[in-house]
């Protein structure tokens, strides 16, 4: 549906983006992941039309749309900050986009009642000026206007970073089944590692301007095709082979790479001594639904993820089994592949 052909990105003097080529499917949620200054608020941005792209073309169903002006894209838009009107109410602010276009009132008393409902926002709430409203409610507030007008297409630039963490986990799930429901093509922007892997259907992994990787959650966690990724997505254990060769595992066909990460989740323990490789707890972090375990085997430290539903747990000074597949090693050559 969307799709971004050498796609080069200047300001000034300065190359944000030298060379971007992806495509997106319709219905998809589709994340644009990575550390400030990545590229991805770029990149969104100029789909948008917000921005100029100095090469290559943007094109919507086929459409190139490189020059279209912003309100000729179909897109709807939520921003970080929100852009909510706070002199108006809430039903004027859904409404505002209609009224611009000058569609008659009734109808836009139709379909602000109609986009209301579809976000859980009440009558009173309709009522209320904008400013007296939660961050959450607001955050409802700007995702209704941005869909009134019936867009192909939805962008969210950071759209959660405002709000407290059990906020942000609520309206996670909320937008996810919003957007499943109303099948909406999402382009979202995060920086957020957990919010793209609980959202998306596809992750974009943005370095520099670059694109890293595109691929599904599990993918880009547990198949990271560069060092980059595997270190942006999550917690891993960095080894090289002389530290693999320690822990008595058979190197001969990893000998060809230089750099080893193993996810703390695959690294496994056990009281039982039925292994050559075990080690001693050093240390025990407490996170309630589960626990970090750091482990000294054979002079290297390792960092294992249990989860509290586990039978086994341990304490500082516990001799253990640690059981590991070597499958579960992400291996990469210095350079990052």
């Amino acid at each position: 549906m969307i799709t971004f052909k050498n796609v080069q990105i200047k300001y000034d003097d300065f190359l944000a983006v030298p060379d971007l080529s992806f495509e997106v499917k319709e219905g998809e949620f589709f994340t644009l992941l990575g550390p400030s200054g990545c590229g991805k608020t770029t990149t969104l941005r100029a789909l948008a039309g917000f921005l100029e792209i100095s090469n290559g073309r943007i094109e919507i169903d086929g459409q190139d749309i490189t020059h279209s002006p912003i309100n000729e894209r179909g897109m709807g838009m939520v921003f970080q900050s929100y852009a909510l009107f706070p002199t108006m109410t809430t039903r004027e602010n859904i409404g505002f986009g209609l009224k611009v276009e000058k569609r008659d009132k009734k109808y836009i008393n139709q379909r602000v009642q109609e986009i209301a409902a579809m976000v859980d926002l009440t009558d009173d709430q309709l009522d209320k000026n904008v400013s007296n409203l939660s961050g959450g409610q607001q955050q409802r507030v700007a995702i209704a206007r941005a869909i009134a007008k019936k867009p192909k297409i939805l962008v969210m630039d950071e759209p959660l970073s405002n709000l407290d963490a059990k906020l942000r986990k609520t309206l996670r799930k909320e937008i996810k089944d919003f957007q499943q429901k109303y099948g909406i093509t999402m382009i979202y922007v995060t920086h957020d590692q957990e919010e793209a892997l609980m959202l998306s259907d596809r992750i974009a992994v943005f370095n520099k301007g670059n694109l890293e990787q595109i691929g599904s959650p599990d993918e880009i966690y547990n198949h990271s095709e560069t060092e980059f990724v595997c270190n942006f997505i999550g917690d891993a254990n960095a080894y090289t082979l002389a530290d693999l060769t320690k822990m008595n595992l058979n190197t001969v066909e990893l000998e060809s790479y230089d750099k080893f990460y193993i996810r703390p989740e695959k690294v496994l323990l056990s009281k039982e001594d039925n292994s050559q490789l075990r080690g001693r707890v050093i240390s025990k972090e407490f996170y309630g639904m589960y626990t970090y375990y750091r482990i000294l085997v054979n002079s290297i430290e390792m960092l294992s993820f249990q989860s509290e539903s586990n039978l086994e747990q341990f304490e500082i000074n516990d001799k253990v089994t640690v059981c590991l597949n070597k499958l579960d090693i992400l291996p990469y050559k210095e350079g990052g592949h």
